[in-house]
């Protein structure tokens, strides 16, 4: 193993007690970072600039939101499936998960605008999580199976290798990719991931993987290779995810979920988000195109 850079401590640019904040994303329509709460069902809208946020409930666990592309609103992974959030409403346009043990999870758009999401258990039973590819004019797909808690989606500049992290097995995949068909090969394991479990990630224009560690109080910074090359410490115990805006700043939410209160009083900017200068660049993630 080479050396491995330390970063700073990022600062909390949004104070906030969220029991599962999670899917970091730019809308470049607004210039605004949104970002959720999985468990509570909530939308925020953050405008960094003058600290104004705008919060939306959905009523259901909701594990990301996508901006749109064309029209107001966001498509959005939540409990029972795939939909669009608008003018305060929530539709439910692909009724993937009928069953009220499953959800989704993470969820990201492509270099198309087609939204990938994982789909889990409520217990993690291994093997049931799945990856599912939505284009939004027909129901989605199935385009990977065999899963604990998919997490973590994310492609490479090149755009022909996806990632994908496992956060119940402790690994980060990696699979072929072919952007202009949304075909996925098969997924293989990159590397294993200790001390923490390895939950959202983000891919910068070097082709390295910035990945939350969920209990492990830091973010890491992966080669393509899989070799571990940078540590962002956090004063956070549960750091659940990562983007990037424009500018290189790397934006980091994070939990207080199943934290005691003595553990609290400890961290208590579980939940809050974070925000890291970097000497990189994010692959831009695009807006949902339907």
């Amino acid at each position: 193993m080479g050396s491995v850079e330390l970063f700073p401590t990022p600062d909390v640019v949004i104070r906030a007690q969220a029991t599962v904040g999670e899917g970091p994303v730019w809308d470049r329509r607004t210039g605004r970072l949104c970002w959720v709460d999985i468990n509570n069902g909530l939308l925020f809208e953050n405008d960094l600039a003058t600290g104004g946020q705008s919060t939306s409930a959905l009523g259901t666990l909701l594990g990301a939101a996508a901006p749109r592309a064309q029209d107001e609103g966001f498509a959005v992974a939540v409990s029972e499936g795939l939909g669009i959030f608008a003018d305060g409403k929530l539709q439910i346009l692909d009724p993937v998960l009928p069953e009220p043990t499953r959800r989704m999870n993470d969820a990201k758009c492509d270099s198309r605008g087609r939204l990938w999401a994982g789909s889990t258990h409520l217990d993690f039973v291994p093997g049931v999580g799945a990856v599912h590819r939505w284009d939004g004019q027909a129901p989605s797909s199935i385009v990977a199976t065999g899963f604990a808690l998919p997490n973590g989606l994310g492609w490479n500049a090149e755009d022909n290798t996806m990632y994908l992290a496992d956060s119940m097995a402790n690994l980060l995949f990696s699979a072929p990719y072919r952007s202009d068909e949304g075909e996925v090969g098969a997924f293989t394991p990159l590397c294993e991931i200790r001390g923490g479990l390895p939950d959202g990630l983000a891919v910068d224009l070097d082709g390295c993987l910035w990945v939350a560690i969920w209990g492990g109080s830091e973010v890491r910074r992966y080669a393509p290779t899989g070799e571990l090359i940078g540590r962002i410490p956090m004063p956070v115990e549960q750091p659940s995810s990562c983007a990037f805006a424009d500018d290189g700043t790397l934006y980091i939410t994070s939990a207080s979920a199943d934290i005691s209160e003595d553990g609290l009083s400890k961290q208590p900017l579980a939940g809050s988000v974070f925000a890291l200068a970097t000497n990189t660049a994010g692959v831009p993630v695009q807006p949902f195109a339907a």
